[in-house]
């Protein structure tokens, strides 16, 4: 069976992931918030499946609720992918109240407000599918109780909660690798934290043991086989690596320079720096935030803060500089992001 898995972009929605990717050999994951990000994961889902019409697939939503509508929507594609020659099994496990009319309507939609969805895709598998071996669960169950206490607020004051507490900060606050960019690398950051995490829960002080060790997990996890360093220069060694294998797809070209365009990364400037000497082709480094904040960096070969000032009244050196773009509009869709960037450069040609 082949698992296309969309989850919540927060603890438990990762909590549910880690339990799947223990479990299937081959899946597919996706992660996204309320709203649009639904909708557009959703899309992306069913485009990806395209390639697999031979395989038993299982089509999961954790910790997402859908509306009425969203629901209807999702249940006729299903149903009209299937009747093409898929063989596409729904499911949607949740815990908020909000979807308890879709769980009336439609059998995939199991809902259980007593438990968070972690706990609920951790039964799934376990009752309706073959379940986990002895050994797996001697050391997930810890953990999947710790996400429940705090995800769902119970058990307040045990070691659970206070354990839950600390997983719950560490997983909201990975930001050394970026979640629009690099999606896979993200997700597999998180899971890395919260298995390692695993190793700790039966410890005493084991939620004051982890919290101190978030940032050798972190540190562990972005060098490697390498050597140690900063954090920061080890998160823009890795960033540095993980763009030279994107970079075709992030360019943007300013009069016959070539430039990098970063959306959400923030923080540019020791990772600019790093990728625009490890790559003598590129002149400028690009990064804009949700909210159209741009900051633009370059290694001498271009006057990013005439283009700052030019595009959007900004200023700064030349080499470093900043503005912000009052009609861009918020996305998830990088390429939306890159073509509205490369439009504002070719105007000033």
């Amino acid at each position: 069976m082949t698992l296309f898995h969309l989850s919540h972009t927060d603890l438990d929605g990762y909590g549910c992931q880690l339990i799947t990717k223990e479990y299937f050999k081959k899946g597919f994951f996706y992660n996204a918030n309320y709203g649009l990000e639904v909708k557009l994961n959703l899309n992306k889902m069913f485009n990806d499946i395209e390639a697999y019409k031979s395989d038993e697939i299982l089509f999961l939503i954790t910790d997402l609720n859908l509306t009425s509508q969203e629901s209807k929507d999702l249940n006729k594609k299903i149903d009209e992918m299937n009747s093409d020659g898929f063989n596409i099994k729904l499911q949607l496990l949740d815990h908020h109240g909000t979807g308890q009319k879709s769980a009336e309507e439609f059998s995939w939609y199991y809902l259980d407000t007593s438990r968070c969805a972690t706990l609920i895709t951790y039964s799934y598998i376990n009752k309706e599918l073959d379940g986990f071996s002895q050994e797996t669960k001697t050391w997930l169950e810890p953990l999947i109780h710790s996400i429940n206490a705090i995800d769902i607020w119970v058990d307040v004051g045990t070691s659970s909660f206070e354990f839950g507490k600390v997983l719950l900060s560490m997983v909201s606050q990975v930001k050394e690798v970026n979640a629009i960019l690099f999606p896979e690398l993200n997700r597999e950051f998180r899971h890395f934290l919260l298995k390692e995490s695993a190793k700790y829960i039966n410890e005493n002080s084991a939620n004051i043991k982890l919290d101190n060790d978030v940032h050798f997990l972190k540190k562990r996890f972005l060098m490697g086989d390498g050597n140690d360093d900063t954090i920061d220069n080890l998160s823009a060694k890795y960033l540095v690596k993980s763009l030279e294998s994107l970079k075709e797809n992030l360019t943007v070209t300013y009069k016959g320079h070539k430039g990098l365009l970063t959306y959400t990364l923030g923080s540019i400037s020791i990772p600019a720096n790093a990728f625009l000497v490890a790559n003598e082709d590129y002149d400028f480094f690009i990064d804009i935030s949700r909210k159209g904040n741009t900051s633009f960096r370059a290694d001498g070969k271009v006057d990013v803060s005439f283009i700052a000032q030019k595009l959007a009244d900004g200023g700064g050196h030349p080499n470093a500089a900043g503005c912000k773009f009052d009609d861009f509009k918020e996305s998830i869709d990088y390429n939306e992001v890159k073509k509205f960037i490369q439009d504002k450069l070719d105007s000033l040609k």
